[in-house]
């Protein structure tokens, strides 16, 4: 498409949706019963007029900072904190040769517990250091109080696990050591239930 109209590829749309109007119709046409696809996309650029002239700045506030890549990021990082420190990579493993009826190679627990942790940290410090405020099209700047509302926004999915974590631990009765090991005995039961089952079935079968 770049090569037809004879501008570098970066110009072919240079932010929000510009590229699906571009591309969509081209692709519209090689797809089977192209008519009915092109009815239906020319009906969303109906209603799309019918929109507020607003809702694109306020797509590109929510994309660049509620849906982006540092909000995962961020969860991904409690995630696997959770399940290789707090829960446990021990107990992981056992569950997952409950489930799938053999423990996975030695790798994965390296994994869980030091190098996903890691490479998940490192990349959401990059992605702060290198943060630039949101334009929408490389012309308009959002003001102060846009970029204030974007990082309510990334708040209000980020803070959720921290602050979950406070509430239960405000909440539970005894040390953390005691929960830790009352979840451990309570992996080990559940354990020891799935082999009497199998054992019960086995005996059933036989």
């Amino acid at each position: 498409m770049a090569q037809e109209q004879g501008v570098p590829i970066s110009e072919v749309a240079e932010s929000g949706p510009g590229l699906a109007f571009i591309a969509y119709p081209r692709a519209v046409v090689m797809l089977p019963f192209s008519p009915l696809w092109a009815c239906c996309f020319f009906l969303m650029v109906v209603l799309l007029g019918l929109d507020s002239q607003g809702g694109m700045y306020i797509f590109q506030l929510f994309d660049y900072y509620a849906a982006s890549g540092m909000c995962l990021l961020f969860v991904a990082i409690f995630e696997t904190l959770c399940i290789g420190w707090v829960y446990g990579a021990d107990h992981f493993y056992d569950n997952i040769e409950d489930m799938i009826g053999y423990r996975p190679g030695p790798i994965a627990k390296y994994c869980w517990l030091f190098i996903t942790p890691a490479v998940c940290m490192a990349t959401f410090l990059f992605s702060l250091i290198k943060y630039t405020p949101l334009t929408y099209n490389k012309k308009y700047v959002y003001p102060w109080w846009g970029d204030t509302l974007g990082w309510l926004l990334a708040l209000s999915s980020m803070v959720c696990i921290p602050l979950w974590i406070v509430y239960k631990l405000s909440m539970i009765k005894g040390s953390l050591r005691e929960v830790r090991l009352l979840t451990a005995s309570a992996t080990s039961t559940l354990r020891d239930n799935i082999e009497l089952a199998k054992i019960g079935l086995i005996k059933l079968i036989l």
